[in-house]
């Protein structure tokens, strides 16, 4: 089992940045990749950006050039950071852990709201 926390949303300005941070506990020796996923209302949830043990980075072509996800294997630790942040990111973040290349842990969710 792995324990994902996340903190770090809230509100801001369109073109205000963010730093979302998902630590993990638990089972963390069996985590192959973590990343973040966002759900805005009415939508389904979808990924935002996503890293593997073996440093390779993936993000939505809506994200690219304004958020960079990194990972603090010393502290088991995940970050997003947003710059640039626009009314359409507005969504609950969700971390998620995937262990054994199988198994999907998810974080509670943080919400981020982008408007002026």
């Amino acid at each position: 089992q792995v324990q994902l926390v996340e903190s770090g949303g809230g509100l801001v300005q369109p073109g205000g940045s963010l730093r979302l941070s998902c630590a993990a506990s638990g089972s963390i020796f069996s985590i192959n990749a973590m990343g973040w996923y966002r759900q805005a209302p009415g939508k389904q949830r979808a990924l935002v950006a996503r890293t593997t043990n073996g440093g390779t980075t993936n993000y939505a072509d809506s994200v690219k050039g304004r958020f960079t996800i990194s990972r603090d294997n010393a502290k088991n630790t995940v970050y997003l950071q947003m710059n640039n942040l626009k009314p359409e990111d507005t969504a609950v973040y969700y971390c998620l852990a995937v262990v054994d290349t199988t198994t999907v842990f998810w974080g509670q969710g943080t919400q981020v709201t982008v408007s002026s």
